[in-house]
């Protein structure tokens, strides 16, 4: 498969404080690790993200990411990374920043995530949602990263409320879940309060 070289030259790699992980934009050699990591997390992510396409888990499924990847980071729209952990030499989940609009009033990202199963619950995160979250504020200048939840996905709504989030509204069938659309718990987090953070030297988790 073919490396996408423009997303690699539209973005650069994010390091996970105190940690051996990096925020890496997502490349066609990570496909082999990506394919057996979904693979073996099928049934554990599926209830969580919009409905898989029947070819999600093929080369040509992984190209289209690619594809809408490249066109995130060209538009300005999107921001897609791969968590790696440097230190073992695998992928560990992946982390967005969708629906940027930096000409609001307000300018602001939705803020998605996702950790393979075998890894989830250990705390990895926790630690990798404050960097793209930096990286959104000091990096892009967005005023607001939000972040939607389903109100029976208790784990990720403990997640945002530890790395500083908090909760600011409710939408009926806000987005479409493995091909349903659910209710969602808004949550948010603004610059100000994560640069405030910043200057007391509190880490954000």
């Amino acid at each position: 498969m073919r490396i996408n070289l423009l997303t690699k030259l539209l973005s650069k790699d994010i390091a996970v404080e105190d940690t051996d992980f990096v925020l890496r934009p997502p490349s066609s050699s990570d496909f082999e690790q990506w394919l057996a990591l979904r693979t073996e997390s099928k049934e554990f992510l599926r209830q969580w993200e919009p409905k898989w396409p029947d070819d999600d888990l093929s080369e040509i499924g992984y190209k289209r990411r690619m594809r809408n990847y490249a066109s995130g980071f060209r538009t300005g729209k999107s921001r897609s990374y791969f968590l790696h952990d440097d230190g073992r030499d695998i992928l560990l989940g992946g982390l967005s920043l969708t629906r940027i609009n930096a000409e609001a009033g307000i300018s602001s990202a939705l803020l998605g995530y996702w950790m393979g199963k075998p890894y989830a619950n250990k705390g990895y995160m926790q630690k990798a949602v404050p960097a793209i979250v930096g990286y959104a504020f000091n990096t892009l200048g967005l005023k607001a990263v939000e972040a939607a939840v389903i109100p029976r996905n208790q784990r990720s709504m403990h997640l945002l409320q530890k790395c500083g989030f908090r909760e600011t509204g409710f939408r009926e069938k806000y987005l479409e879940i493995n091909g349903l659309r659910e209710d969602h718990i808004l949550y948010t987090m603004m610059q100000s309060d994560f640069k405030s953070a910043q200057r007391e030297n509190i880490t954000v988790l």
